[in-house]
């Protein structure tokens, strides 16, 4: 237990990761100045500040009662955590407000709030209790079964909103998990070819049509695109694929390279696996979704539709030069040719206003907020607070990667924020409260 004679303040000064909270305390500036620009070319400069203000000061009471809750009791509570984050994901759908076509939001009037991105913190506690519980039996394809589903709990709720953008953050934080437990890296490999199979089938097919309507004659693209038109060409191909992964197998049994038939097995199940799944993920998505996702490959397909958020915003972050424009001065973000821009392109405010130089300000305290949090994850006095940490870095690291990628035309339009920079009060609130987790982590890494 922690020493009872020192007071919570003063462990807390003494012990807390001052470079974690610088990072996050410029990032915020960063934001709210981003904000601030972003908004007042409609006049909403006030209002955006208002609520981010608020949810802020509400997430930084949060962070506070989080740090001086000791997190190992979430290990114990890992039943009633999993079970408020499943009440949270199902009153949302019962009474929750629509918006851009998703019932994902607690509308309070001034504010809303969101509570899958709650929800995803809550998940994180109690993938990594179970973990922690179960680590000695991490080589078992059962373990692997347990932890998916206490995922797909999860992901049914969220994708009847349907919120597919919020559904891709659980991937990445369950597989890093995973690896951190000790499951071979194998089964993850099949996890990862199943999912890429599940999501990746719907979008060629529509990156595939949208090359069909603008090809001018016959090239190797459009021939491909015809022949793959064809489902029963698909049948067949994935029908060798799995044939040709059998008689590997045997081949190599039979030249005495010993590989356990599970490997095969696991392998040919993920990959039907993947492609029925995509059947499902096709019929969540809706057409405009799928163009978004794909047409960063060729955002000139369709300049007007799907590509213009691409084109708007690498015109900004190029326009910013060094320097950048200056405050208000941003052209793309003034004249309201850049979309979304206080929310998901809020980077591009950032690159076109402030330039090359606060850009990579930027980048480096988000490198350094991630690090800090990594680093957390080592010092941590049990395995349980290094699985947590591990997966709140995890998170932040793939909002990250996702949103300035896409910003810069290299990531699919996904709708993911950049965490502690994006306008949003559910954002900003469990983005400081995932904080408040990593530094109660921290504060109590010599304790015993």
């Amino acid at each position: 237990m922690i020493e009872q004679d020192k007071s919570f303040f003063h462990r807390l000064v003494s012990n807390i990761d001052w470079y974690l909270v610088l990072a996050v305390a410029i990032l915020i500036g960063i934001s709210f100045t981003a904000i601030y620009s972003s908004g007042s070319n409609y006049g909403m400069s006030f209002r955006y500040l208002s609520v981010q203000f608020l949810a802020a000061g509400i997430g930084f009471v949060g962070l506070l009662l989080l740090t001086s809750f000791n997190y190992q009791y979430y290990k114990h509570l890992d039943k009633l955590v999993y079970a408020l984050s499943f009440a949270l994901l199902v009153s949302v759908l019962l009474f929750g407000s629509v918006k851009r076509g998703t019932k994902g939001w607690f509308d309070f009037g001034f504010i809303s709030f969101q509570p899958v991105e709650i929800a995803k913190i809550m998940y994180i506690l109690v993938l990594s209790s179970f973990l922690d519980a179960k680590a000695k039996e991490s080589k078992r394809v059962s373990f692997l079964i347990s932890a998916f589903a206490i995922l797909f709990g999860h992901l049914v709720l969220i994708m009847m909103q349907p919120d597919f953008s919020s559904t891709l953050s659980y991937f990445p934080i369950t597989l890093f998990l995973l690896y951190a437990i000790g499951v071979e890296p194998f089964y993850l490999l099949c996890i990862v070819i199943g999912g890429g199979l599940a999501i990746g089938i719907p979008l060629l097919e529509t990156f595939f049509d949208m090359q069909l309507k603008i090809a001018q004659n016959e090239t190797f693209l459009t021939n491909l695109a015809l022949f793959l038109k064809s489902g029963n060409n698909v049948v067949y191909i994935i029908s060798t694929v799995l044939v040709l992964i059998v008689s590997g197998w045997w081949f190599l049994w039979k030249l005495r390279i010993r590989i356990p038939i599970i490997y095969p097995v696991v392998l040919c199940g993920a990959i039907v696996l993947g492609c029925v799944s995509s059947i499902f993920v096709e019929k969540s998505l809706k057409d405009y979704q799928r163009r978004r996702l794909v047409v960063f490959l060729d955002p000139q397909v369709d300049p007007r539709g799907s590509g213009y958020n691409i084109i708007q915003s690498k015109i900004a972050i190029g326009s910013g030069k060094f320097t950048g424009k200056g405050l208000k001065k941003g052209t793309q973000t003034q004249l309201g040719f850049l979309p979304e821009q206080h929310t998901d392109f809020i980077f591009s405010v950032i690159g076109e206003e402030g330039g090359w130089v606060i850009a990579q300000l930027t980048l480096i305290f988000y490198f350094l907020f991630i690090w800090r949090a990594l680093v957390i994850a080592k010092e941590s006095r049990d395995r349980y607070g290094s699985l947590v940490a591990t997966g709140i870095a995890t998170m932040f690291a793939f909002y990250a990667v996702i949103n300035i990628g896409m910003v810069m035309g290299m990531m699919p339009v996904t709708g993911m924020p950049l965490l502690l920079l994006s306008y949003g009060g559910s954002s900003i609130l469990s983005s400081l409260c995932a904080i408040g987790v990593l530094c109660s982590i921290h504060i109590r890494r010599h304790t015993y």
